[in-house]
């Protein structure tokens, strides 16, 4: 009796069993349908990189090389091209070399290109960086002799990224009313730069407006990083911001892509000069 019993309650269940493994069998195909691959990684790394001119660290002299330091720690850069930069003088100190401490500070690596004397020490620009410095190279950049002026120079360092080389320089250029300085000085930015073979990002104040015949020399080597050469954002003064005179430019359009470009005008206090951001993508060979 039980075991006619128990073939009936056997006969009654199958088919439900049969349904239910079915429908497991479905749901585990759904499930292995369901499951989404991991994007491929993206072929390029991600380089924040600042241009900041910082009024030669004069407002007060050591002390404000804290708010400084702050400024760039709180924008997180890989790379900062440092313009008016002293190194030993009487107004920051004769045994104080700016770039040197700024770079203790924050952290980062540095180097610094002498323009000319300044009393007993040196001005100039400098660089700073996040990623051991493989080579330091430092150009000057002169004045036409009717004109005269303040002899210029440029930084340049080469970095390696994750095995991938990268050229990184800082410039200053004419600071006078008259452009002929400034445009003989592009002239020899643009010859400087011919010679680095490889990707590089350049930062400076360049004390030239966007439509200016010194920017549009400089076009000539290197591309603009603004978005759309939309340079519109003042750079300068923090007191009374009234034009665009510092950038980031770059050359190796097929290794580095902008991905984000602007200007810091919440730092409004530490210098005359707001910092210039911008983030590239380093092509990986």
């Amino acid at each position: 009796m039980m075991k006619e019993t128990g073939r009936k309650i056997s006969r009654l269940l199958k088919p439900w069993v049969t349904k239910v493994l079915i429908i497991l069998m479905l749901a585990a195909c759904s499930a292995e349908e369901a499951v989404v691959p991991d994007k491929p990684k993206t072929n390029g790394l991600k380089i924040k990189t600042m241009s900041y001119n910082i009024y030669g660290a004069r407002q007060g002299g050591i002390p404000d090389l804290a708010a400084l330091a702050a400024v760039i720690k709180e924008s997180n850069p890989d790379l900062v091209a440092l313009q008016e930069v002293d190194r030993f003088t009487e107004r920051n100190g004769k045994e104080v070399d700016i770039a040197k401490e700024l770079g203790e500070m924050c952290g980062m690596e540095y180097f610094f290109a002498k323009a000319m004397d300044l009393g007993s020490g040196e001005y100039g620009d400098a660089i700073l960086s996040k990623f051991p410095i493989e080579s330091k190279h430092a150009f000057n950049m002169g004045v036409d002799p009717l004109l005269g002026g303040e002899q210029r120079s440029v930084a340049v360092i080469k970095v390696a990224i994750e095995g991938q080389g990268l050229y990184f320089a800082s410039t200053h250029l004419d600071h006078l009313g008259n452009e002929q300085n400034r445009l003989k000085q592009a002239h020899e930015l643009n010859d400087i730069v011919k010679q680095f073979d490889g990707p590089m990002i350049l930062g400076g104040d360049f004390n030239a407006v966007p439509d200016s015949e010194t920017i549009s020399i400089i076009k000539q080597t290197l591309v603009l990083g603004c978005k759309n050469n939309n340079c519109s954002q003042h750079t300068f003064s923090t007191s009374k911001p009234n034009r665009t005179i510092d950038y980031i430019f770059y050359k190796g359009i097929n290794r580095l892509r902008v991905e984000n470009y602007g200007v810091f005008d919440w730092a409004d206090r530490e210098s005359d000069h707001f910092p210039v951001v911008a983030t590239f993508n380093l092509k990986q060979d």
